[in-house]
């Protein structure tokens, strides 16, 4: 199974930005088993949802040409706790883009308070591994991670043609 930690694209600028959310409900396993009795979102579950952002920023920007993986997060700082019930907002910016990687700056927030900062460098694996036997397939951006920016971008146009 690949776990999805955004729920929906808010913003999205080609090559530059984007921002999702994340609903945090007591419905996910993952919360019931990261402090019994007083359920958290971890600090590593919101990593992955910036780097799910991020990386369908950077992904996109080159028209899913190639494999996005994540070479190394930067920096990741978190100064606040996110319950249950809570909405995470990850803003992604890109910093640098060529052939063989992409840079990006990340703040997590959970309604206007700046809870985090997550940086992370992909890697173009198609580029930076080659002679390694990949699959053809694109594994990284899967048909789930494609709908919710599907999903976004429809639901600008028809507010366009409204």
């Amino acid at each position: 199974m690949r776990w999805i930690w955004i729920d929906r694209f808010e913003e999205f600028e080609s090559g530059k930005r984007a921002v999702t959310i994340k609903n945090v409900t007591l419905a996910e396993d993952h919360l019931h088993d990261h402090f019994p009795g007083y359920p958290i979102m971890p600090a590593s579950l919101m990593i992955e949802g910036m780097a799910q952002t991020a990386g369908i920023l950077v992904g996109e920007a080159r028209q899913f040409r190639e494999k996005v993986i994540l070479a190394k997060v930067t920096r990741a700082n978190f100064n606040h706790l996110v319950l249950p019930g809570d909405t995470i907002r990850y803003e992604a910016n890109v910093v640098h883009l060529d052939d063989l990687q992409g840079r990006t700056e990340g703040r997590i927030f959970v309604g206007d308070q700046e809870i985090g900062q997550v940086d992370i460098v992909f890697s173009h694996i198609d580029q930076n591994m080659s002679g390694l036997d990949l699959p053809e397939e694109n594994f990284v951006f899967t048909e789930s991670f494609m709908s919710l920016l599907r999903a976004f971008t429809q639901e600008n146009q028809e507010k366009v043609t409204l």
